[in-house]
């Protein structure tokens, strides 16, 4: 009997420091998504972004709107102008066209580069961030939310590592 209480109370124990263990080594988790929206860096970054593709929307806008008044122009010239003139016109206007389309593409490639840019760099700073929390709070694995069907809030360091963020990277060099 004696050997049974003994029994008990060391598995007891056992299952006691194992469990406390393992509270120490869950995973946390952070939201990726979240930190790139809503920290300082990342809404200044969105901004630019956001405003440089207005900028360039409205140039493209204008540009699109001209060839229109164009287009009209030379379809009312095809009747007073002869047939070789009316194809070099049309012509011009379809290279014109091209040119114009072209550019947009470029311009919508570039900006989703700088968008790319800007996310890369925004990770680049929170690497050494979660690190050292990682370090700081002894967690020994941080995933992403993405990846997490159903978590204890407690367990979501998102907020932590915003605010973190906020105090060491204010904005991004986007140009």
């Amino acid at each position: 009997m004696k050997n049974f209480y003994k029994l008990i109370s060391i598995l007891t124990l056992t299952l006691l420091f194992t469990s406390a263990l393992n509270a120490e080594n869950q995973p946390h988790f952070i939201d990726f998504t979240k930190v790139l929206n809503e920290s300082k860096a990342g809404k200044s970054a969105q901004d630019f972004l956001k405003n440089k593709f207005k900028k360039e929307n409205s140039k493209f806008t204008i540009l699109e709107e001209s060839l229109r008044k164009e287009e009209q122009v030379v379809i009312n010239k095809k009747k007073l102008v002869t047939n070789e003139e009316y194809l070099k016109l049309v012509n011009a206007l379809r290279e014109k066209v091209g040119k114009t389309q072209k550019d947009k593409q470029e311009s919508i490639k570039n900006i989703s580069k700088l968008r790319r840019t800007a996310k890369t760099e925004l990770l680049k700073n929170l690497n050494p961030i979660i690190k050292k929390y990682m370090e700081d709070n002894k967690i020994r694995l941080v995933l992403d939310k993405k990846s997490i069907l159903l978590g204890d809030t407690n367990l979501e360091i998102t907020d932590q590592i915003t605010k973190i963020l906020d105090k060491k990277v204010t904005s991004l060099n986007l140009k």
